[in-house]
């Protein structure tokens, strides 16, 4: 829609021009239930609820003509300064104009009729097919606010914020300031800090609430009482382990508080767990929304609740680097983001049970950095977002993950307290304000006394990762007489870096183990950098760049460290050293350096001996990755075959009743290929068969029968019964990716035409329907497909929000067509749509380089297999 993506240009004029006093928004919610069942249709609108805003905000220049952001289907007034104007010139569908306003102070009031959504943007409704209950929840980043009050929508104009909100009595309703007053179905919130409009929240509906409190007293005496809260649905009620999550809680609130000097700011604490999330989580200050997958319906293994852990962690980070610091515009979005991914695993493996975050942090968080770092849409940390669609695709591995190695490697340069204190300043210099790039690295040059603007250019703007290789030699006596790192750069981002690094030296001992017997830490900078303090030591089997994981880089091994990798791996007893060879070697996977077939058999040879629960499920998916799409097709009937019968006697041999037994059975379900796999699966879901300790509960049941289904062994039938055993928001999601993954062109093309041509499914069943149709084992099936992905894009990017664009546009790329014509017709779409929308193009060209990697993986994979038939193997 004209005017809907607004320009950084734009932002920054109107800040200039506009300081914002304050919103008055009240929002009437009894339109979820009253009225006709659904949503809305093309023929009647949508359904609405009423929105009046009032906006108090001082204009710098008289005359001047400026905008507030509303994206309704209707506006029954405007009032500017108590002087009415036509909704329908003033409004063109995004914008309310604002035309000559008098300098200082004004008075804006819109009253509008705001849509109900089903993507997750706005005001999100949702009805429980459990019970028909009707739960609301509202999700903004970047710029979603205005789809349900008007406002300036851009982080760089704060203000304080009242909610009143009409809802049924019986109704839980939260904001993010705690509620001042009820008279029957209206409540009244307190009035907040000055916040930015993506951060404000409001959930309503019958939720299951469990509240707690904090309390901290400080050295001069004073408490601070923070009031908790934790909600889900009701029908989630019975899964809800509240305690732990406000154990979580408190942890995080008293590191937080230990460490920042700056006491939490917003009142109360909210934890709302809502339906249909497209996210992890959202850091509202006072009302923190979570996905409702964090309440478990079933057995999950440590590295779930971990992950929880870290996310609550890492939204709680928020309240201080975003909430009450904020980025002046989306550039500049690693100052929260970056920091908040840091802050969550720093502050879980410092104050909760999960010790070994560290280990989670190398092994996945960096893998999805090093990923979207090596893509074609690259950027430095410090990006360049022109608008609000370049915002949208920037929260990503960059500026998450790779920001936070980042951090990672700056605590390690300038020290842990250095860059606390630096925190400590910068919360207080900019309390409620907005900052940039430079803000941050003053405070952090005042703390450290290191040249952080040097630090900076290399490490925040400049893109790409650095691969750094061991290169030794010995003498006769088998001593190193040098060691040295060498440091290389992709040709397109061609930036050698400074880095931290520790290098460890491995060999086996008496008792067979791989253990560490030497480490030295270095500072390497240009290509090569000779580690001096290691010259003298024995001979080892194994040269670790980057071991404890300082920095931020791909590391690889010179061929007797790969041998000992290949023979020994599961004998390494350190388990972060052993998730960063798991981690390097499946970067030389995905390089086209190690044949996928490599990869996979070193998973088959050591990963039944891998304690780390999170590494084991990481490497369960690698090699789900390395088999669909790095090795060469004539291999994956034969590969896919020893996957199965791996798992399956690694399943057999965990310890019933673990953790591993249930990584592995899920393992063995998402590989499963044969009759006789099938048979066990089915015996496993009707009870004729038996694993001991294997507890099948609902949600194991659903993955034992996603293969059935995609494999045609479960018909629709079965998935409809097994949906009557599970007739939940939940179980819906399962039966509508089943119903997807079955082998029949028919079901196809219904699928195809659900997400593509009709926007009847909402964002979660949207997802649901794609994950089922895409099928490793259907690429024939799905081959009609690939011509009509890209007849189709460019109009489903026009007309569908953008959260459902991004999930068509990502999820239906022919990626399984994974031939040089596929490749072609993405090369000939990019060049006849040179002029498409940039964030379209965007996700398009990530797809194709996914696509071009896949294929000199399957090259490396088949030269492999040339070779080895050569030499009789």
């Amino acid at each position: 829609m004209p005017g809907e993506n607004l320009s950084r240009d734009e932002a920054r004029v109107r800040a200039e021009l506009l300081t914002v006093d304050g919103y008055e928004v009240e929002l009437d919610l009894r339109s979820a239930v009253d009225g006709p069942d659904g949503d809305g249709d093309a023929a009647s609108g949508p359904r609405t609820f009423r929105s009046v805003t009032t906006i108090r905000f001082r204009n710098a220049r008289a005359g001047a003509s400026t905008f507030a952001d509303l994206v309704a289907p209707a506006v029954n007034a405007v009032t500017l300064n108590g002087r009415p104007l036509d909704p329908a010139t003033v409004f063109d569908g995004t914008r309310v104009a604002l035309e000559d306003l008098p300098e200082g102070a004004n008075t804006l009031v819109v009253d509008a009729q705001c849509a109900y959504s089903r993507t997750g943007e706005g005001m999100h409704r949702f009805v429980d097919p459990e019970d028909g209950e009707v739960y609301l929840y509202t999700q903004y980043e970047p710029a979603d606010s205005r789809r349900v009050f008007a406002n300036f929508e851009q982080p760089d104009l704060k203000a304080p914020f009242r909610f009143q909100v009409t809802a049924p009595e019986g109704w839980t309703v939260r904001s993010n300031g705690a509620e001042e007053s009820r008279d029957g179905e209206v409540r009244r919130f307190a009035e907040t800090k000055p916040i930015s409009t993506y951060i404000t929240a409001v959930v309503a509906g019958p939720y299951h609430y469990v509240t707690d409190s904090y309390s901290r007293t400080f050295e001069d005496g004073t408490t601070l009482e923070i009031p908790l809260g934790a909600m889900c649905r009701k029908g989630l009620a019975r899964h809800f382990d509240a305690d732990d999550i406000f154990l979580i809680t408190k942890q995080g609130l008293d590191f937080f508080h230990d460490n920042f000097d700056y006491p939490y700011p917003f009142g109360k604490y909210d934890q709302a767990f809502v339906p249909e999330y497209n996210l992890g989580a959202m850091e509202n200050p006072g009302c923190v929304t979570f996905r409702e997958e964090y309440i478990f319906r079933g057995k999950v293994t440590q590295a779930a609740y971990e992950s929880r852990a870290n996310v609550i962690l890492h939204e709680m980070a928020h309240m201080w680097f975003g909430d009450l610091v904020t980025m002046q515009w989306w550039d500049d979005l690693w100052l929260k983001e970056s920091f908040a991914d840091f802050m969550g695993a720093f502050t879980m493996v410092e104050s909760t049970r999960f010790k070994n975050g560290w280990i989670t942090f190398a092994n996945n968080r960096k893998s999805w950095a090093y990923r979207a770092d090596q893509l074609p849409s690259t950027h430095p940390v410090t990006a360049d977002i022109r608008d609000l669609e370049d915002a949208k695709l920037n929260f990503d591995g960059i500026t998450y993950a790779k920001g936070a190695s980042v951090l990672k490697q700056l605590v390690a340069y300038v020290g842990r307290e250095a860059f606390l204190e630096g925190a400590r300043r910068y919360f207080k210099k900019h309390a409620y304000g907005n900052t940039q790039l430079g803000d941050l690295l003053s405070v952090l040059t005042e703390t450290s006394g290191r040249d952080m603007a040097a630090w900076s250019r290399s490490w925040l703007q400049t893109a790409g990762v650095n691969s750094l290789t061991p290169v030794a030699t010995y003498d006769a006596a088998d001593r190193i007489t040098e060691l040295a790192v060498l440091q290389e750069a992709a040709e397109s981002h061609p930036e050698l870096r400074p880095h931290r690094v520790a290098v460890g030296l491995y060999r086996r001992a008496v008792d067979g183990d791989l253990v560490r017997y030497a480490r030295a830490e270095v500072d390497v900078a240009g290509p090569r950098t000779v580690v001096a303090e290691l010259a003298g030591a024995e001979r080892p089997e194994l040269i670790l760049v980057n071991d404890d994981d300082l920095t931020y880089c791909k590391v690889r091994f010179d061929e007797a460290s790969l041998a000992t990798l290949r023979a020994h791996l599961g004998d390494m007893t350190d388990p972060l050293a052993r998730a960063l060879c798991w981690s390097a070697l499946w970067n030389m996977t995905r390089d086209g350096l190690m044949p996928a077939r490599d990869f996979v058999s070193l998973v088959l040879a050591f990963a039944g001996r891998e304690s780390d629960i999170g590494v084991l499920q990481m490497l369960h998916a690698w090699t789900r990755t390395a088999l669909t799409q790095y090795a060469t097709p004539g291999w994956r009937e034969e590969g896919g075959r020893a996957l199965a019968e791996g798992a399956l006697r690694e399943l057999r041999v965990a310890e019933p009743g673990s953790e591993h037994q249930l990584a592995w059975a899920r393992f063995f379900a998402s590989v499963a290929d044969s009759e006789a796999d099938f048979r066990l699966l089915s015996g496993l879901l009707d009870g004729s068969a038996r694993i001991d300790g294997l507890d099948v509960d609902q949600e194991l049941r659903w993955a034992f029968l996603s293969p059935l289904a995609s494999h045609g062994v479960a018909d629709e039938s079965a998935i409809d019964a097994e949906l009557a055993r599970d007739d939940t928001a939940s179980g819906k999601r399962h039966q509508v990716r089943c119903l997807a993954s079955r082998p029949s062109a028919a079901v196809k093309a219904q699928a195809w035409a659900g997400v593509v041509e009709s926007d009847a499914l909402s964002n979660a069943l949207v997802e649901a329907t794609i994950a089922g149709f895409t099928q490793s084992s259907q690429r024939e099936l799905l081959a009609p497909y690939a011509g009509k992905y890209f007849d189709a894009i460019e109009r489903v990017w026009a007309e569908r929000s953008i959260q459902i664009g991004v999930i068509v546009v990502k999820g239906l790329f022919p990626a399984l067509q994974d031939d040089p014509a596929t490749l072609a017709a993405t090369d000939e779409w990019l060049s006849v749509h040179a002029d498409a929308a940039p964030a379209l193009r965007r996700l398009v060209l990530e797809a194709r380089d996914d696509l071009a990697r896949a294929l000199r993986a399957q090259a490396c994979d088949a030269g492999a297999a040339e070779a080895a038939a050569a030499a009789g193997i």
